[in-house]
């Protein structure tokens, strides 16, 4: 560890390693389901993350958040935390030597509240001591005079309330016209959507570890998803250079979000920078709800024009989501909302508006299918109207209007990419439906509320839900989506160094697997992440699958180039004619048979290579422009069971069909599927953060509830289509965030299709399920 005292992180270079041993691996290659290098470790137990860190001489730091969610701070009276025993330093704002703003988006967070706090749980201050739970009292002690105000908690007022941030209440506005605005359709159906506040809640909380360097500088050693930037804002709120700043990347214990608190890894720095000594921070479950963002809750209104035939005339649509206290990834977010706000459908003519504005709600920011979720759901619900009104089968209505390959998006950008929209619906229709329980007694029925529930299976009926989703690749609206990767070849050992963080999607195996590919070379390691390594950018929409991955494959390319040249230079021929396979080098004649070791004779050879897809552009004045590189699709049948006298649910199947562009790890591409199919059925029916005037109500495990092993239903995946995007490296698409964009949708199309009634809030609540009266 470069400018660390030896032996200062004891379990930092284990959390980092993510090779595989010299074990005898399966069929190695693209298109098998290599099993992960770190799967044993983490099935044992054994596998480190952030909170497993030690460090000689270690303090132990607690950070004091605000109780209010809007409140003026009048005084900080750090006196007697500061002498209390064993407390070796506190820091607040006025301790920031550097750019005291944060944020992934947009830099308008300050590591510490100093005149004004926006949100419950905002950090005030942060003590270093030689006990945890000194660390907490002196926290504790510190005394903070507020005057208490009157927070903004509902969006729709923020446009009219007094400016919450120096940079006004509206983070970002987009009109999208598209079309004629004057047109009508013969049939119009209306509808108001909600969809909640879900939290990414990780397995594991946010830890971290700042060490300080000889040079003046500090290591931090976090589960970043984004090292490189994380880094920077670091190096700016220190008063540093960025090459003295390093962030280590440790195990990743669950990222569907932007996974760690910025705001926590900043007071680390601080406090080590204060005290020389390293210092650690494991947050609880409660600072942990308070700390990172959340999905947008969104207010969605739409109106749906339709010719006699079901055919899609006109969207209009008005988005209001809710920030919270600070934009983060809110621009984003809405840009995603607004572009994919009349769904994978051909509509001639659009006019979408779209808002995200600050609250003093909990801060919201990037969560997996973030705006595309919020306006699926919506969407899809009005598709569902549409069909009833006209008499129409709903997916048969969908059918009639779903885009292909060659059609415009509302943007006005032309769908290049694969879009077998059509096909995937047909695979989920075309599937035999689960049985009904009818021939099993009573007492075994499975029935929504459970085992010890008190439905009646007469109350119980049976809907079918249908919906398509869609999600974009990449970062969008100009966003620089480059990554750059090394591979390193020594006798008949390749290394891999990219700085593209695993964050459970599979990239560690991905990168694995394509030295194996392209090299014939069984034992891959995959080295550590850190920010000594070129940047590789955000692990989000897919981007380390297409971008690092591309690296990766150019880079190794590169290495097999130099492996070959002099064996066709020797036998007079091309390197195109000689192929490397299980580890040998042959000749398209077969004059040439060699192995990869004798080739490399004893050489290191080695390549770096960058990726970088086709640019991008903002969006305009009328929320037009090519702002996305590919686009991905999926459609899910849903099948639930509804009490319609208690309003509970059950989900029996879902079936999914995805658009996946080329599968290159069987296994790992299912496992990311249900994951994401589960993930949305949290957000259908139990995930949503509460609040009470912008106070978190229950920020636990106890009050937040979520899917376990026992709520997933069957998840059968019928149909993966494999059209590859010309585009994008080995023709692969991003397989998590789309099912997770689309089951929601699904699930509420079936218990529409159950009870009659017209769901437009997500998560579903019991008294919304229960069927009218007749």
């Amino acid at each position: 560890m470069t400018g660390t005292p030896e032996g200062a992180v004891t379990a930092a270079p284990a959390a980092g390693d993510r090779s595989d041993g010299p074990a005898e691996q399966p069929p190695h290659g693209l298109g098998v389901s290599l099993p992960s290098a770190d799967a044993p470790a983490k099935t044992e137990g054994v596998f480190p993350y952030a909170s497993d860190l030690w460090a000689e001489g270690l303090l132990w730091a607690a950070i004091l958040r605000s109780p209010y969610p809007s409140a003026r701070i009048l005084s900080i009276d750090t006196k007697q935390a500061v002498e209390m025993p064993g407390v070796r330093a506190v820091v607040t704002h006025a301790d920031v030597p550097g750019d005291a703003g944060h944020g992934r988006g947009t830099p308008d967070r300050p590591v510490f509240a100093h005149d004004t706090v926006r949100h419950h749980g905002e950090p005030i201050a942060a003590v270093a001591a030689d006990h945890p739970d000194t660390a907490r009292l002196a926290a504790a002690a510190i005394e903070v005079e507020y005057e208490v105000l009157e927070p903004v908690t509902d969006p729709q007022l923020a446009f009219e309330a007094e400016p919450l941030h120096p940079d006004g209440n509206l983070i970002r506005h987009i009109p999208l016209h598209f079309g004629d605005p004057e047109v009508v359709g013969e049939t119009i159906v209306e509808g108001l959507y909600r969809i909640g506040r879900q939290d990414p809640a990780p397995i594991g909380a946010e830890a971290g570890l700042a060490v300080p360097r000889p040079d003046g500088g500090v290591e931090i050693y976090t589960a970043s998803t984004d090292p490189h930037t994380d880094r920077d804002l670091a190096a700016a709120c220190f008063g540093l250079e960025p090459e003295r700043v390093r962030v280590v990347v440790t195990g990743v214990p669950g990222a569907t979000a932007d996974r760690e608190d910025p705001g926590m890894q900043l007071s680390l720095g601080l406090l080590a920078l204060r005290t020389g000594c390293p210092v650690k921070l494991a947050a609880t479950r409660e600072e942990s709800f308070l700390g990172h963002a959340h999905r947008h809750p969104t207010l969605l209104r739409y109106r749906h024009h339709a010719d006699a035939d079901g055919k899609l005339v006109k969207v209009e649509a008005q988005i209001l989501m809710d920030a919270g206290a600070y934009a983060d990834t809110s621009a984003e977010a809405l840009a995603a909302a607004v572009s994919f706000a009349c769904g994978p459908y051909v509509v001639p003519h659009a006019f979408i508006e779209g808002w995200a504005v600050r609250t003093n709600n909990p801060p919201s920011g990037h969560l997996r299918g973030e705006g595309a979720m919020q306006v699926c759901a919506a969407y899809e619900g009005q598709m569902d109207k549409l069909a009833a009104k006209l008499g129409m089968d709903p997916a048969e209505l969908r059918l009639r209007n779903v885009m292909a390959t060659g059609d415009l998006l509302p943007t006005g950008q032309t769908v290049t990419c694969p879009a077998p929209v059509a096909e995937l619906l047909r695979a989920v229709k075309d599937e035999p439906l689960p049985e009904l329980p009818k021939d099993t007694p009573e007492e075994d029925w499975l029935l929504p509320g459970g085992l010890e529930g008190a439905g009646e299976p007469s109350a119980v009926r049976r809907g079918v839900g249908y919906a398509l989703g869609m999600v974009h690749m990449l970062g969008a609206e100009g966003a620089d989506e480059v990554s750059t990767a090394t591979v390193k070849v020594s006798g008949s050992v390749a290394t891999v160094l990219c700085a593209a963080v695993e964050t459970g999607s599979g990239f560690s195996t991905l990168a694995r697997q394509i030295v194996q590919e392209t090299l014939g070379i069984d034992e891959v390691h995959v080295a550590g992440v850190d920010t000594d390594q070129p940047p590789a950018g955000r692990a989000c929409h897919g981007r380390h699958t297409w971008v690092s991955g591309g690296a990766v494959e150019r880079a190794a390319k590169m290495v097999r180039t130099q492996l070959l040249q002099p064996l066709a230079h020797k036998f007079g021929m091309s390197t195109e004619l000689l192929q490397i396979d299980d580890g040998k080098i042959t000749s398209y004649d077969g004059v040439l048979s060699t192995t990869v070791a004798e080739a490399l004779d004893g050489k290191e050879l080695w390549a770096t290579a960058q990726c970088r897809p086709h640019p991008t552009e903002p969006l305009d004045e009328s929320g037009q422009g090519d702002a996305f590189v590919g686009l991905a699709f999926c459609a899910i049948r849903c099948v639930a069971d509804v009490d319609i006298e208690l309003g509970t649910i059950r989900v029996v199947e879902m079936t999914v069909a995805q658009d996946v562009g080329r599968v290159l790890n069987p296994r790992q591409l299912r496992a990311r599927i249900e994951a994401g199919v589960t993930q949305g059925l949290g957000a259908a029916l139990m995930e949503n953060l509460r609040t009470t005037r912008g106070q978190i109500r229950h920020p636990d495990l106890t009050g937040y509830a979520m899917p376990t092993a026992l709520d997933a239903p069957d998840i059968r995946i019928v149909k993966l289509v494999e059209e590859r995007d010309v585009v994008a490296p080995f023709g692969a698409k991003p397989a998590s965030a789309v099912p997770v964009v689309t089951s929601p949708a699904a699930v509420a199309s079936a218990v529409r299709a159950a009870t009659g009634r017209p769901i437009g809030r997500l998560p579903i609540r019991p008294q919304a399920a229960v069927a009218q009266q007749q």
